[in-house]
């Protein structure tokens, strides 16, 4: 209330003082005429103006805004692929039927283009997608899940989020997971229907992190090479990877 009493009087004072202006602009140059004259025109263009301030520039301002918003959602991003996202990869492909097909495709270089990375996004939709839970070991997968669930709660805390909707469906795809694998106690003596949710499951999230991974790695190598050596040299997609340089 006190912001918006300060306000009124600001303005008060501010058309206060340009009438005495325009007062004494007509008491010493004698030219009404002239003076109603420019304040008309000052007027008239007042409409532009407000377009000006209120539409483009805000709009400026939004986009730049945004901007900076999604540059500190790829570094949450990053620290994800750091502290969970890197791993899952490394064990759904464990899972998948096809992962030596899937290898093949993600061998990110530094000569890749963006056109190839829309080429291998584009190839994501018809991939087939076979994920059999004996392929791998659920129990260690478990337990990986377990040891990341402070970190994932932290994670969708975090409401600047909401703005990244894959990233956000990734995160509660993976969280699902771990819940689903939680709730079980035995995981080697499954039937055959139970294989069959699990695997859709990670099927669900293995999709989404797949996709969020080729759009982190392109944003490092257009923004941040140095992170992008390292990010390839540790390609989970690399069964040779390795961070030292050779």
């Amino acid at each position: 209330m006190k912001g918006l009493r300060k306000q009124v009087m600001l303005g008060s004072l501010l058309i206060a003082l340009s009438v005495v202006l325009y007062f004494l602009q007509i008491r010493i140059f004698h030219a009404p005429r002239d003076t109603f004259f420019y304040l008309f025109q000052d007027l008239a263009f007042v409409p532009i103006q407000v377009l000006l301030v209120t539409v483009i520039v805000d709009q400026v301002l939004r986009i730049r805004e945004k901007l900076a918003m999604l540059n500190k959602l790829n570094m949450v991003i990053g620290t994800f692929f750091s502290e969970v996202g890197t791993g899952l990869l490394k064990s759904f492909l464990g899972f998948d039927h096809h992962g030596d097909a899937i290898r093949s495709e993600f061998f990110v270089t530094k000569d890749w283009t963006g056109l190839r990375y829309v080429k291998v996004r584009k190839e994501l939709r018809h991939y087939d997608y076979r994920i059999d839970v004996r392929r791998n070991d659920l129990n260690a997968l478990k337990t990986f899940l377990a040891g990341k669930r402070d970190f994932l709660l932290r994670l969708l805390e975090n409401p600047n989020l909401l703005e990244h909707e894959t990233f956000t469906e990734l995160l509660w795809a993976v969280f699902h997971l771990m819940e689903e694998l939680e709730a079980r106690d035995e995981l080697s003596q499954m039937s055959s229907p139970d294989s069959e949710h699990l695997a859709g499951d990670i099927k669900r999230a293995y999709v989404i992190l797949l996709v969020e991974w080729l759009a982190y790695m392109k944003h490092l190598q257009s923004e941040y090479p140095y992170l992008f050596s390292l990010a390839i040299r540790t390609n989970p997609f690399d069964v040779h990877a390795s961070a030292q340089i050779k």
